[in-house]
């Protein structure tokens, strides 16, 4: 039997940002230089195939820094921590490594500076999730105001609303987070922003891909967790650029084959912390049932990389 012709429209950029690669990087050179086990304090990046592979060689994963022992070297994550936990590690004499993205530490440190000259913290994110605890823990409490949607705005009850100043998760999307800084400005006029936008040269890179294929497919996938910010974002960014159907996929074997029918056109993605060997595994699902053929489409080239910490780069 003949195949269906299918045309996969590939995103570039997609997957691995460098603030993902350096983290992964830390881990694996960490269980070089120091053996196994190498605690690390949760998930390293937002990826269950990365996080396994990574335990295979040696990474323990845990919630909280009381599970670690004081003997063993410990890992923050990619998505930063509060001041807190790396004055807890030091307070018990461990060797710990911050794998904080670059670009959330410059997010970390305007929310420092505006402090220092008297301004009060408005952070533009989503609650609960790692990264904007990391940020809002970077301040004392009550310092860092969070809001999720333009909505919130409204209910804002700031200090003194002459002295404020904002930052943004770095996973946020782009047009999301534009409507909810034109509230801000609009209720309070004097608020100071960030001299470079916050949001992450590689989110804003992967939905100015997806932005680019949406009105050419019939359906978007996205590969990403479930609790990937970014990925998810890119489900969202499909949707409103004109895609009636976009799916978060973490594998292959989750395509839902019955949406799909009739489709002509699929435009095929994967989040900052999916690796490039599960999109070669979805597009063999789709050779393996379709004619297909396949389409890159760049907007962007990324060169961006960052050094692991000094503590990695020396003998032991």
């Amino acid at each position: 039997m003949s195949k269906p012709p299918l045309t996969l429209y590939l995103a570039a950029p997609r997957g691995f940002c460098a603030g993902v690669d350096r983290a992964i990087k830390i881990v694996e050179m960490a269980i070089e230089k120091w053996g196994a086990p190498v605690y690390v304090r949760h998930e390293i990046v937002h990826n269950k195939y990365v996080v396994d592979g990574l335990r295979a060689k040696g990474a323990v994963f845990v919630e909280e820094l009381d599970e670690c022992p004081d003997d063993r070297p410990v890992i923050f994550s990619a998505h930063g921590v509060p001041k807190s936990v790396p004055s807890a590690a030091r307070a018990r004499n461990m060797t710990y490594v911050d794998a904080t993205c670059p670009l959330v530490s410059k997010v970390h440190i305007e929310a420092e500076r505006h402090a220092e000259n008297g301004l009060q913290m408005v952070m533009i994110g989503h609650a609960g999730h790692p990264e904007t605890i990391g940020t809002m823990g970077q301040l004392p409490e009550g310092e860092v105001l969070l809001v999720e949607t333009p909505a919130d705005v409204a209910t804002l009850a700031p200090r003194d609303p002459g002295k404020l100043a904002f930052i943004t998760q770095t996973t946020l999307s782009v047009d999301d987070t534009a409507e909810i800084v034109a509230a801000l400005k609009a209720r309070f006029p004097d608020i100071v922003g960030p001299h470079k936008e916050d949001i992450c040269y590689a989110t804003t890179n992967r939905q100015a891909a997806v932005k680019e294929i949406a009105t050419r497919i019939d359906a978007l996938l996205v590969i990403g967790a479930p609790n990937s910010s970014n990925s998810k974002r890119l489900v969202e960014v499909g949707r409103a650029a004109g895609c009636a159907y976009a799916q978060l996929i973490q594998r292959a074997q989750e395509i839902d084959w019955r949406a799909l029918e009739g489709a002509r056109a699929v435009g095929l993605t994967a989040g900052a912390s999916a690796p490039e060997i599960l999109v070669n595994e979805v597009i063999d699902a789709f050779a393996a049932r379709y004619d297909l053929t396949r389409e890159v489409v760049e907007t962007a080239i990324e060169d961006v990389e960052f050094k692991v910490p000094r503590i990695l780069r020396v003998p032991a």
